[in-house]
């Protein structure tokens, strides 16, 4: 925010009026502001100015923006800041905010301290009180000086027990074997203790035999239009881009393999793959397609478009907002629909078809991570395909900027 001005307003209004009057006695302007800045103290003849031309855009004889209007829009940006705000505050808090039930105090304090550091305590205070989860700040700051329970300190020392064994193991371990190992290692604690607590750090074992639901969509997203509505056609590379992410399973659990398929070549652009199906996953596969169409010398521009179904991970506020950080337009299918992204579930399938299939078992995700990097670099530099003419993705946009570059050659010469 910022800082007053250092001269008075009394001291103001008395140069400004003191060079109206001496205005006279001087060859011009500016020698006369240079003499009142002088004999007044003030800094430097270019703040008297500044005083000056206020002045006279104040009293109608010089058009510009008065004090006035300055001190209302001011005004309006600050309500504006603050409505953003709590917007925001809001948009992160409508996991407890749309429940019946108010939530428990530790579990609105947990929600400030995640968030302080961006919007502050007071702010969250009153948005949440103003919304029916009355939080004062002198509570919060109560319930952070107040020593931690018996109970919060053993569930605390319990955790790093908890998340070790759970690492440890692959992260393929539910409740009944981490509670298993715990008791092996001299950890007596109750099985339903470890439920409790694993589900307070969002840990889950491997679940065998189960058909692995990839595109989960949450309703509390907003989500973009579907702008290509089934036509997977492009006139040129990096006009259009889908997305998705499939899994794998193997030894160690799942692993999610998240790709970026360049619709004009059929160029799988960029990859990543995770143990998570966080949006982690498809930032890092988006991210790499970004850098490698840099580092070809064919970075995107403006008009790229980027689609995907109607997942969390794709709908989420921090992969809308990198896509909007660089340049690239969202566009999102309809709930349900693989048809709404048949190209890339087509290109998914050859994905398990070509390689997940025949390559298995997969012990871990650095096998799934060395065999997907080879089956890509080949699907893009020799595999043909029949929907570019029986070519090769990287052969066909090579063609492409031949051309194009020799047409500009030509209209450059002429």
């Amino acid at each position: 925010m910022p800082g007053k001005s250092p001269y008075p307003a009394e001291l103001r209004r008395r140069a400004v009026r003191m060079v109206t009057e001496v205005r006279p006695d001087y060859p011009t302007e500016w020698a006369t502001i240079n003499a009142v800045a002088t004999k007044l103290g003030i800094g430097t003849a270019e703040t008297l100015r500044t005083w000056v031309r206020q002045a006279q855009i104040d009293e109608g004889s010089r058009p510009g923006r008065t004090s006035d209007e300055s001190a209302e829009l001011k005004r309006l940006r600050r309500e504006n800041a603050e409505l953003r705000r709590a917007n925001e505050i809001l948009k992160a808090a409508s996991g407890f905010l749309r429940g019946r039930a108010r939530p428990a105090a530790h579990a609105l304090v947990s929600f400030i301290d995640q968030h302080a550091g961006v919007f502050g305590v007071e702010p969250i205070c009153h948005v949440l009180t103003e919304h029916g989860r009355p939080i004062s700040t002198s509570t919060y700051y109560a319930a952070k000086n107040r020593p931690p329970s018996a109970r919060a300190r053993r569930d605390a020392e319990l955790d790093e027990h908890i998340a070790r064994v759970h690492a440890a193991n692959y992260g393929v371990y539910g409740a009944r074997k981490v509670w298993q190992q715990l008791q092996r290692e001299g950890h007596r604690v109750a099985r339903c203790t470890v439920e409790r607590r694993m589900r307070a750090l969002g840990l889950q074992g491997a679940r065998r035999g189960k058909k692995i639901r990839t595109t989960t969509s949450d309703p509390g997203h907003e989500r973009a239009s579907d702008r290509l509505r089934r036509d997977f056609t492009a006139q040129r590379p990096n006009a259009a881009w889908v997305a998705d992410f499939t899994h794998v399973s193997a030894w160690c659990g799942v692993v999610y393999v998240a790709f970026v398929v360049n619709i004009y070549s059929r160029a799988i652009v960029g990859w990543a793959a995770s143990l998570t199906k966080q949006t982690g996953l498809v930032l890092d596969a988006l991210d790499m397609a970004l850098w490698r169409r840099e580092r070809t010398g064919h970075p995107v521009g403006p008009g790229l478009i980027h689609h995907s179904d109607a997942g969390s991970q794709y709908t989420s506020f921090r992969f809308t907002t990198h896509l909007l950080t660089a340049g690239i337009d969202a566009s999102i299918g309809t709930v349900g629909d693989a048809l709404d992204n048949a190209l890339m579930e087509s290109q998914i399938g050859l994905f398990k078809t070509e390689l997940i299939k025949p390559g298995g078992p997969w012990h871990s995700l650095a096998d799934v991570e060395l065999a997907t990097a080879e089956w890509v670099a080949w699907f893009n530099t020799t595999r043909l395909h029949s929907a570019i003419g029986h070519l090769p993705p990287e052969e066909f946009e090579a063609i492409y900027y031949a051309q194009h570059h020799s047409n500009e050659v030509l209209a450059i010469n002429r």
